[in-house]
């Protein structure tokens, strides 16, 4: 299954390659939906800060009797901590919520605060303290990984020409119909691995006529051909779901995309409507 099948970061940590995103899911949905993952096989767990479920998360992994080494976990620092000492106290913080003595990858969520994503000030500066904090933490054991998320060619640049340890991991929106292809050609140059979330665009390539007939060809669903076709660039997808019959077809992915088919996928017009998640800052909205 291509939940056994992992990558591995510069750092020679192993990674799962694909995961299980818990965006919008409460703490306490949270709880049952991870455990129903882990049962059927999932090893990867992502979250955040920002989705006030960490606690939740880390009661279904000690719920789920699994050992701690074997379960993948993630978490972002708030897009907000933009200072060291803020940053030293939130991997504290998300270290307590889930009752962990590590985490297995801490990324910085966004290289701007939510309020003013996708303006002018990237905020270098406060992304090279958060990022020390990290490195730190890192070098404690506390962190076995550590990354970003968000980050364009700028932000990777100004933290590549400051970090003492390099980011191994950059999670950003990537599906088809929305690929940044030389973003990801960047991160493959500099040994940064790419994780795509929401690769189903929030549910919007369901809607997608050409997407639905090429994935009825296969004798798939848009889901899984969304999935594979995220791993067939090398990236790692983090689908988001609480339905225990679609995290087992996200897992199901015995099927190859073929190259003309890719191209198509490639080049398919970009979605310019994300719909109820439209108002989101990743997803082109303001809060």
């Amino acid at each position: 299954m291509i939940v056994n099948e992992t990558y591995t970061l510069i750092n020679g940590v192993s990674i799962p390659k694909v995961g299980l995103g818990t965006w919008m899911i409460s703490n306490e949905d949270v709880v049952q939906a991870v455990k129903e993952a882990i049962a059927m096989g999932y090893r990867h767990i992502d979250t955040a800060q920002a989705y006030l479920n960490e606690e939740g998360v880390g009661q279904a992994i000690k719920q789920s009797k699994i050992a701690r080494e074997e379960i993948f976990v993630t978490t972002k620092l708030a897009a907000e901590v933009k200072t060291y000492d803020e940053a030293v106290q939130a991997i504290e913080d998300s270290l307590k919520k889930m009752e962990l003595e590590y985490i297995d990858l801490m990324i910085i969520h966004s290289p701007q605060p939510w309020v003013e994503y996708g303006s002018d000030d990237r905020y270098f500066k406060g992304n090279q303290e958060a990022w020390r904090a990290l490195e730190d933490a890192y070098k404690a054991g506390k962190l076995k990984a550590i990354g970003v998320s968000n980050f364009i060619q700028e932000d990777l640049n100004s933290l590549l020409a400051h970090c003492r340890i390099k980011p191994m991991v950059n999670q950003i929106l990537a599906h088809i119909s929305n690929t940044p292809f030389e973003l990801i050609e960047f991160c493959h140059q500099h040994d940064i691995l790419v994780e795509a979330y929401s690769p189903v665009a929030h549910g919007e390539l369901m809607k997608n006529e050409a997407i639905i007939q090429m994935a009825k060809r296969y004798g798939v669903s848009v889901a899984q051909l969304s999935i594979q076709y995220t791993l067939q660039l090398d990236l790692l997808p983090l689908p988001k779901t609480a339905n225990p019959k679609h995290m087992q077809n996200n897992m199901d992915l015995n099927f190859e995309i073929t190259e003309p088919d890719m191209q198509i996928l490639k080049e398919m017009e970009r979605i310019k409507d994300y719909g109820s998640a439209s108002v989101m800052p990743v997803f082109g909205g303001k809060l």
